[in-house]
């Protein structure tokens, strides 16, 4: 069979100095615009709403038409153009590396990571044609040799490949060996952006989900139990395919790829059409003779069990907005509650489905969300629609004053979607639910998204939840989407027979309503919340706290003085303020009930606990198939 002809766009990147944490790349582009052809960095990586400006870390760049040197004129933050050139233009250029971030690219002697977002040239006007793409091995070093190894991992002993080193991505291969470096394809440079490459002395492990492989490919040292997180990891992947295809369980995709990076102490992901980036500390992951399932191992799981979930929910379904993204600017939706608030309650909510995390557990995490948005004033003031749209400027551009102005639209939103979710179920009867609406979304927009390219309206969920439900919701996505009142947590909760109390972090004590950070000897307020007894007073953010009535304090001293006194009491408090001595008098306040706890009534009406047993899928547990045992390590 004759090889195809070789694409008019193609690219290559090299770990080429990994002490200095650089990639080198080059670009050719055969028949160039005869006008002169512009390329840029994208400013922006999907999934991660804020201005990045990846072309800040370009520390060098030239071009070529044949053996001639031509001219590369810059002429914006992120955009070159080449001067005419008949024939092959060649871009070569160099990055620097060095952003652990599941958003960016990392590289050193032991490992490299990148987004093409942040290493590879778009060219304008060909930038939806097919492109190859060459990953050669590091040329300089020992190639990571050095690195340690990644113990624990059920595959290693790479051969010689760059000194142990081999590739993990989903880009099609196109003459490169599973695993190795060499040739690679995309059918765009969207395509080629939304495969992420792990590279290094990688430990990998596999298992298959209703009949498509997945693999797990972690960089660093460690000493997990990689089957046992492939095992639990199917579970998870088997719910999530039964929940958009309850009859098939198909996988909108050929085969998925776990990226682990381990550090220390991290967290963090980003989803891609068939794979996920992921940051964890390395003892999040399991262990040999590990009984149970730690919180730490739980975040993890939620982390990915989150990721994945958007392989549906983002990748494939999206807001109108950005059903065609454009690269180079901002791009806005009042949506990002619905697809990061949703996905952030069923990330776990599915563990619970997958028989992974029992009730307790899961309704331990619900009420650490509730806690964490009723200790933020800026719910008050925003909305997770306003939220969504401001994501650019606000949530990912976070300062002092942020817990008084935004709120998350991850977990409120995530509360917004329980609140629907119990809403349906209970005024329907239990016979729907927001997994209908979920599924609705799947048909008419994610299912066939690569060829109909259309996305969810900005006034379309309303509308659809009545088509999915046979409700009128519209009211409550008014008020619990676009307005600031408190959500009806508790009175839905208790129609699944659970009781919802609230406390204050330190029990009856007077608060100051502030966050504190202790560094050493320096106490210093972090945040001074709106409304609260610092903020009125006239104490700020950066003040540093020296004494409570005339005794030198830290934060347990505090604590302890604060315990002595009563909401109302008159208090004199000196700080610093940069270099100069301040003295407040500050009346203290009652504190705020946000601490939540949920108790479970075991009492309540029989319709309320069969809406609860089917709301957490307890039913469904032993219809959740034994996930296939995991392949032969690569």
């Amino acid at each position: 069979m004759p090889r195809p002809a070789p694409a008019a766009v193609r690219y290559t990147i090299v770990p080429a100095d990994p002490e200095a944490h650089c990639f080198e790349a080059s670009l050719e582009i055969d028949a160039p615009d005869p006008q002169g052809q512009r390329v840029s960095m994208p400013v922006w990586i999907e999934g991660s709403y804020l201005v990045r400006e990846f072309a800040r870390q370009v520390v060098r760049i030239d071009a070529r038409c044949g053996a001639r040197a031509v001219g590369l004129r810059k002429i914006d933050t992120h955009t070159w153009e080449a001067e005419p050139c008949e024939g092959t233009l060649v871009l070569r250029w160099q990055v620097y590396a060095w952003d652990l971030s599941v958003r960016t690219a990392c590289l050193d002697a032991h490992f490299g990571f990148f987004n093409a977002s942040s290493v590879f040239l778009r060219p304008h006007g060909r930038d939806q044609e097919p492109c190859q793409v060459q990953i050669l091995p590091p040329t300089r070093g020992d190639g990571g040799s050095q690195a340690g190894g990644a113990r624990g991992g059920t595959s290693q002993g790479y051969g010689s490949r760059a000194g142990g080193w081999r590739v993990a991505t989903t880009l099609p291969r196109a003459g490169a060996r599973p695993g190795g470096f060499g040739g690679y394809r995309a059918q765009s440079y969207e395509e080629l952006a939304d495969h992420p490459v792990l590279m290094g002395p990688l430990s990998v492990t596999r298992f298959m989900v209703n009949g498509v492989p997945h693999e797990i490919a972690v960089s660093g040292r460690h000493d997990a139990d990689l089957p046992r997180l492939g095992a639990d990891l199917a579970r998870v992947c088997a719910a999530q395919a039964r929940l958009f295809e309850p009859r098939s369980g198909a996988l909108p995709f050929e085969r998925y790829l776990f990226q682990i990076m381990l550090v220390g102490e991290g967290y963090g992901g980003l989803e891609h059409r068939s794979s996920t980036a992921l940051i964890c500390g390395r003892h999040d992951l399991p262990y040999r003779g590990m009984s149970g399932s730690p919180e730490a191992y739980r975040g993890l799981l939620g982390l990915a069990s989150h990721e994945y979930f958007h392989s549906w929910h983002v990748r494939r379904i999206r807001p109108a907005a950005l059903a065609r993204p454009d690269p180079d600017r901002e791009n806005f939706t009042r949506l990002l509650w619905v697809f990061e608030g949703f996905t952030s309650y069923y990330d776990e909510l599915m563990l619970v489905r997958a028989g992974l995390v029992g009730m307790d557990d899961y309704l331990g995490s619900l009420t650490g969300t509730v806690s964490r948005v009723l200790r933020g004033p800026g719910r008050r003031v925003q909305s997770v629609a306003e939220s969504s749209f401001d994501a650019w400027i606000k949530y990912y551009r976070q300062d002092e004053n942020s817990p008084n102005s935004v709120v998350s639209y991850y977990a409120k939103g995530a509360l917004v979607a329980l609140c629907l979710d119990l809403e349906i179920r209970s005024r329907s009867g239990g016979r729907r639910s927001l997994d209908d609406f979920m599924r609705l979304l799947w048909r008419r927009f994610g299912r066939h998204f690569e060829l109909r390219r259309e996305g969810l309206a900005e006034d379309g969920v309303a509308p659809l939840l009545r088509e999915a439900t046979g409700l009128d919701l519209t009211q409550e996505v008014q008020a619990w989407a676009h307005g600031t009142d408190e959500l009806p947590l508790a009175a839905l909760l208790q129609r699944v027979g659970l009781h919802l109390s609230l406390k204050a972090p330190e029990g009856d004590a007077p608060s100051l309503g502030v966050k504190l950070a202790q560094n050493g000897a320096a106490l210093t307020i972090t945040t001074a919340y709106s409304g609260q007894a610092a903020m009125r007073a006239g104490l700020s953010a950066g003040d540093q706290l020296v004494a409570f009535e005339g005794l030198r304090m830290d934060e347990a001293s505090l604590k302890r003085m604060l315990g002595r006194h009563r909401a109302g009491d008159r208090v004199r408090v000196h700080a610093f303020r940069r270099d100069e001595l301040m003295a407040f008098d500050v009346r203290l306040q009652a504190p705020e009930p946000t601490d939540a706890t949920l108790t479970p009534d075991e009492q309540a009406e029989a319709g309320a606990l069969a809406l609860r047993r089917a709301w957490l899928g307890l039913r469904a547990h032993d219809a959740i198939p034994s996930p296939e045992p995991p392949a032969n390590p690569a």
